[in-house]
């Protein structure tokens, strides 16, 4: 297996994870937080769920400016654009990561601010730690949220206080049957 496809098999489990997550948010709570410097929950599920495909895009490039993180951390107007936002994003995710061969999996990125370098890592490394890690950092962050909302929290790795993932409800049933 492929550098590419063993990151590709790794997002595909997770992506409807975090849709689970996104859609639990309530509609009348996109501007909500926690903390006067938190960010909206609406701004915190549309980061989640456009990182992959940003992220994608960015390392199509082994050089790039680094995104203006301020301007990434806009209001959306629905949960619908934000489900839009993250099936678009793995759209993306799925059609450029399998173009990535072993070798331009190990080329460096370069992330600069302005003529100045910020992170120079493998493109397999960016992606795990950005595209993937990122994500499963913020979708944790998100739960708490969800929580303090009073919103069942969906089950990712583990079960949740509210919810068993579906591979310990098939390993459940078994044991029962």
């Amino acid at each position: 297996m492929s550098l590419s496809q063993i990151i590709l098999a790794e997002f595909d489990t997770q992506v409807p994870i975090t849709r689970k997550f996104l859609e639990r948010l309530p509609e009348d709570r996109l501007t909500w937080k926690p903390h006067q410097r938190s960010m909206t929950a609406g701004q915190l599920a549309l980061h989640i769920a456009g990182v992959p495909g940003g992220v994608i895009r960015l390392v199509q490039q082994t050089t790039s400016q680094a995104p203006n993180f301020e301007a990434m951390m806009r209001q959306p107007s629905s949960v619908r654009e934000i489900l839009e936002t993250h099936q678009n994003s793995a759209i993306a995710v799925r059609s450029i990561l399998p173009q990535f061969s072993d070798a331009a999996m190990q080329e460096n990125c370069r992330l600069l601010d302005g003529d100045r370098e910020i992170l120079a890592v493998p493109r397999a490394w960016f992606l795990r730690d950005i595209m993937l890690n990122h994500v499963y950092q913020h979708r944790g962050q998100f739960s708490v949220y969800l929580r303090m909302l009073n919103v069942p929290v969906p089950a990712s790795w583990g079960p949740s206080a509210d919810e068993t993932p579906e591979y310990l409800q098939k390993v459940q049933a078994a044991q029962t049957a």
